[in-house]
């Protein structure tokens, strides 16, 4: 039986077209990136998603429940090769993910649909007390998903 912490992310099964835009590190705000986004149950315990940007991987996460304390989290890792924390909260339409640690804050802010995920990451390098916005990052779902 699946955890209903875990549950509610049923909705990102699926395969997803992704576009990256208004990026502060890009060489313009106007620039759009690319890409493509799949996420699947692992198990009944598990949802993994998984993105790549123009053919290359950028990022996989993979969402499960703590029974100690009832907390969604994700454990994120990327090529570079990163891996980081998240808090996580999924419920009524809206999707966060907060990573609060020593180097810096990130998170990631969504309003989920069953077919679009407008979202945007914001960073932090005053422990939370004002952020800047990263990107934003719009997840459609994929034709025939």
């Amino acid at each position: 039986m699946r955890n209903p912490a875990v549950e509610a992310l049923d909705v990102l099964v699926g395969e997803w077209k992704l576009t990256l835009t208004d990026a502060w590190f890009l060489e313009s705000r106007d620039v759009r990136q690319y890409g493509r986004a799949a996420a699947r149950w692992l198990g009944d315990a598990f949802v993994e998603l998984e993105a790549e940007m123009n053919g290359e991987p950028v990022w996989h996460f993979v969402f499960g429940r703590s029974d100690a304390d009832g907390q969604l989290l994700a454990l994120y890792h990327d090529p570079r090769p990163t891996s980081r924390l998240f808090r996580t909260t999924f419920a009524d339409g809206q999707w966060v993910m907060l990573r609060e640690a020593p180097d810096f804050h990130q998170r990631f802010v969504g309003v989920v649909t069953p077919d679009r995920v407008d979202g945007h990451w914001d960073a932090s390098e005053d422990g939370g007390v004002t952020w800047r916005k990263d990107f934003d990052l719009i997840f459609e779902r994929a034709n025939g998903a």
